[in-house]
């Protein structure tokens, strides 16, 4: 099933025989049928669609342009528009809807949506798909949290501006308090702002669950209004996750599907109580379990942080990457994110000369009581064949590269102490083998031929310092020694990450 990872399981233990990874999304053309009927509405359909669409974005966008003709950016952001420019926001809505339906792409409202006075706040959950910008429409051009450098563009950015929208500002250190200031005086003002609409979970997911809501809609401590997105379709060719189709590929398919459904359905305003007033978290915690029961969906603690751990681990080809969010989480309620016991095991060598341990061993090295269930659980997830016994490498390597941020080179050099079988420092081919594997996702065969290119002397070993040395001259390398786009722009802008403007704008 799309999105779930199995997890074994013993009869003494209650874990969960299944995990969810609400990050991923399988999409193939399954029969012959499907294969030819998308191939005949390419032909025959998809271009009358792209036509009429861009027709209808071109109208709108005209229409955003006189709208906002003579006005100064500055009073977009100090008061709302009114008179026949706020009308103008109506027509705007009927062809953004309009250009949904032109490509095929029925919108299903359920419910009332509340009016500002009842619910300045709109939380739409969950978030799945670029395609999840048809609420804009349906619910009358809510202002919107976006990055700045999107309303600057000079075509799509004409639309975004229209909707009065709070800007994240990347150039500024304090953009995230400024931004919930923005919301809160923006939800308790008693000017007519448009509802503000957010999707809390900060990221697009495959809607097997409901993410961590992040607790900036929920500050100003007002009524809100749940909204809930469904795509009730027997081919799921809207959700655009981190891995998975591309947004090509689903703008492709969608629009050469007959008909495809949206189904949006507003809740009854949620109204918080005095402890979820003074605690944004638990006021977003509670509407995530009310969301998620309308939606029938489990909640579970992932954040686009763990989207990102995910991502590097598989990147990386770590050992089970896919359950590394899980593992983490289990070693902070442990302690061990704090104890270093990992770090000190590497540096004493025990991981080389114990490889395949039991829970007893396992339980030792760690300095944890064999009776404690999370220590069994953080067992069972790479005892993936219930053999009683784990390669206890793979655990610390997953563990200590994806913690504390460290770069892949980093976590080369850690790898080469956790597979260091001579325990000097003397990497065999098997050891370095194994080493670039986990790390660089090379092959084992070209991980050989670049343990040859190393050892011209035939020592029959490398080390460390020997690969660093020799990745430093090649071009295949140089990624390993500069910083990557990330990090650069987390150190220049705090941690406002550039794949999450992406995915959530």
């Amino acid at each position: 099933m799309n999105g779930k990872i199995v997890a074994s399981k013993t009869t003494e233990d209650t874990f969960r025989p299944e995990l969810l990874n609400p990050f991923v999304h399988h999409l193939e053309l399954g029969t012959t049928y499907e294969k030819i009927k998308t191939a005949l509405f390419t032909i025959l359909l998809l271009p009358i669609r792209v036509i009429i669409i861009c027709l209808l974005l071109i109208a709108g966008w005209l229409i955003a342009i006189v709208g906002l003709c003579g006005l100064p950016e500055e009073n977009l952001r100090e008061k709302p528009i009114t008179g026949w420019r706020r009308k103008l926001t109506g027509l705007v809505c009927f062809l953004g809807k309009s250009t949904y339906t032109a490509g095929g792409l029925h919108m299903v409202v359920k419910g009332r949506q509340a009016t500002r006075s009842e619910a300045p706040i709109l939380v739409t959950a969950p978030h799945s798909t670029f395609f999840d910008g048809g609420i804009i429409y349906v619910t009358g051009f809510p202002s919107i949290i976006v990055r700045r450098e999107s309303g600057a563009n000079p075509y799509i950015g004409k639309l975004i501006n229209f909707t009065q929208p709070v800007y994240v500002w990347r150039d500024d250190p304090d953009s995230r308090q400024n931004t919930i200031k923005e919301i809160i005086n923006r939800a308790t003002s008693s000017l007519d702002w448009p509802q503000i609409l957010i999707f809390p979970e900060g990221t697009c997911t495959n809607r097997s669950c409901l993410i961590t809501f992040k607790p900036g809609a929920f500050y100003p401590g007002v009524p809100i209004q749940p909204v809930c997105i469904r795509y009730p379709n027997k081919l799921d060719t809207v959700t655009w996750t981190w891995e998975g189709p591309s947004a090509l590929k689903l703008l492709w398919l969608t629009l050469t599907q007959v008909y495809s459904y949206c189904e949006i359905e507003f809740l009854p305003v949620y109204t918080p109580n005095e402890a979820e007033k003074r605690d944004p978290k638990l006021f977003a915690n509670n509407v995530r379990n009310v969301m998620a029961k309308a939606l029938g969906i489990p909640v579970l603690d992932y954040t686009y942080d763990d989207c990102r751990l995910m991502t590097r681990a598989k990147e990386m080809n770590l050992p089970n990457a896919t359950t590394l969010v899980e593992v983490q989480k289990l070693r902070h309620r442990l302690g061990l994110d704090q104890s270093n016991v990992e770090e000190n095991l590497i540096e004493s060598s025990i991981s080389c000369k114990y490889s395949m341990v039991t829970i007893l061993q396992f339980a030792d090295y760690l300095n944890i009581a064999l009776n404690d269930p999370l220590l069994h659980q953080l067992f069972q997830y790479y005892d993936t064949n219930s053999s009683g016994v784990i390669d206890f490498r793979e655990y610390l390597l997953g563990v200590l590269a994806t913690s504390k941020n460290r770069n892949v080179l980093d976590s080369i050099k850690i790898a080469c102490k956790v597979y260091d079988s001579s325990g000097v420092g003397r990497l065999s081919p098997e050891d370095f083998a194994k080493i670039l594997n986990h790390t660089l996702a090379i092959r084992v065969d070209e991980a050989m031929n670049v343990f040859q290119q190393i050892d011209k002397t035939g020592l029959n070993y490398v080390t460390f310092e020997k690969f660093q040395s020799y990745a430093e001259k090649k071009a295949e390398f140089a990624s390993l020694f500069s910083l990557s786009k990330e990090k650069k722009v987390k150190s220049k802008n705090g941690d406002i990450c550039p794949e999450y403007d992406k995915k959530t704008e």
